[in-house]
């Protein structure tokens, strides 16, 4: 079955005109991030990625964000490696001054030969600390695959730019 794109265009465009729309005093952060996981399905396969996020604050308490990597499956119970590169985009939410929400969605492209494009989506809870370390438990999905859903606690630390 071949999902449509169509949704994933338009989240991009939103958040384009969201960035647009925003003031100049809300900098662009980048946050370099690592995640370790576990698959949620039987064989239930290790995960671990790294990934590069930029973030837009769009006001005081949300955040349009970019977040590409590297998402690696490993292998087990028969099961072989997979290798994902993942380009989302989405929002954070700050409910309270340093607890917030995010939800992204977008392709993640295989590097496994075989493997095409996924739609992926994530959501997560984190806490970003003021020195600029962020800890979060995120649950991720790449929808055209059985064994490729896991949830991972993802380290980062972030800098202006």
């Amino acid at each position: 079955m071949k999902r449509s794109m169509k949704p994933l265009y338009a989240l991009v465009i939103i958040c384009f005109l969201a960035i647009s729309a925003s003031a100049q005093k809300y900098p662009w952060r980048l946050g370099i991030g690592v995640a370790g996981g576990m698959g949620t399905k039987d064989p239930n396969p290790f995960v671990l990625g790294g990934d590069l996020r930029f973030q837009k604050g769009l006001g005081n308490s949300v955040s349009a964000i970019f977040t590409t990597g590297y998402t690696h499956f490993f292998k087990k119970d028969g099961v072989s490696s997979l290798g994902f590169v993942p380009v989302k985009a989405g929002f954070k939410v700050f409910p309270t001054k340093n607890f917030y929400f995010n939800a992204e969605a977008g392709a993640g492209f295989g590097t496994t030969k075989g493997l095409g494009t996924s739609f992926v989506w994530s959501p997560a809870l984190g806490f970003a600390f003021g020195s600029g370390w962020d800890i979060s438990v995120k649950y991720e999905e790449f929808t055209k695959y059985d064994y490729t859903k896991q949830v991972a606690l993802r380290l980062a630390y972030g800098f202006k730019l």
